[in-house]
């Protein structure tokens, strides 16, 4: 049985430690499809099981980017993590 890509970008961020972070792109090359960066954002926007903290893939540029619990909430989480 071959793995999706939608499972691979799940596995990757499921794998992220609390205080850290990935970028979309980053997961879209470690899930082997280095464009799909779009993609790994429309993937993770489906996303509402708690045990994958999408919260976690930030932009490229440094920004907290979307999240489908929104981005204020986004923010908060990551700072709150980084200060345990």
């Amino acid at each position: 049985m071959q793995i999706t890509f939608k499972e691979k970008v799940f596995a990757i961020v499921r794998k992220i430690p609390k205080g850290k972070t990935m970028t979309y792109k980053q997961v879209a090359i470690k899930a082997g499809r280095a464009h799909a960066f779009r993609a790994v954002g429309n993937i993770l926007n489906t996303n509402y099981d708690s045990k994958i903290p999408c919260h976690r893939v930030v932009r490229s540029d440094g920004k907290t980017g979307g999240w489908n619990r929104g981005m204020k909430k986004k923010a908060e989480l990551l700072k709150k993590e980084q200060m345990m």
